[in-house]
């Protein structure tokens, strides 16, 4: 980790229960913390490699969803979470990150999709998610990737930030 880098303003968003708090602070700390829904949002500053990221991490209740557009001004990167073994709302989710993909401000954001929950029994895989997202409609311009991980060992989530500041690196 470096002291020093490019500002990138990320949002971490996605449906309830994906898993998005327990990621943000196992890449904070590196420990799973106790979660409980977020009603609002958690916003934490983390350094990796060149990119100094205000990660923004918002509920995801479907109630407090409208919300959401509140936060997309400036946005650099968007990390959309996705928990991987739930089927039943995967559509549901593919809705959500299409609309948000609608709005002028992220015209210039790319997208980080975590495929949480790898760890469970049937979970989809990456390639699944990618096409259960329709991740390939977003358009030529935005740069998207889909990381495997598994957020209470903290696997992949380091992985999706090497992609991140790779991008970030070239922009």
């Amino acid at each position: 980790m470096v002291s020093s880098g490019r500002p990138c303003r990320t949002l971490m968003i996605g449906l309830d229960a994906a898993g998005k708090t327990t990621i943000l602070y196992n890449m904070k700390i590196g420990e799973v913390v106790h979660t409980v829904p977020t009603i609002g949002f958690n916003v934490e500053e983390l350094t990796y490699r060149n990119l100094n990221l205000t990660v923004w991490d918002i509920g995801g209740q479907a109630k407090i969803r409208a919300l959401w557009r509140y936060y997309f001004q400036g946005t650099d990167l968007v990390i959309f979470v996705v928990d991987s073994a739930d089927r039943d709302r995967i559509e549901e989710a593919a809705e959500e990150l299409h609309a948000v993909f609608q709005a002028e401000e992220l015209q210039d954001a790319q997208l980080l999709v975590y495929a949480n929950k790898q760890d469970i029994p049937n979970a989809m895989s990456c390639t699944e998610v990618a096409n259960k997202l329709r991740l390939s409609e977003l358009g030529k311009r935005r740069n998207w990737h889909v990381q495997s991980t598994v957020a209470v060992r903290g696997d992949g989530l380091f992985d999706g930030l090497d992609w991140a500041a790779d991008i970030m690196a070239k922009r």
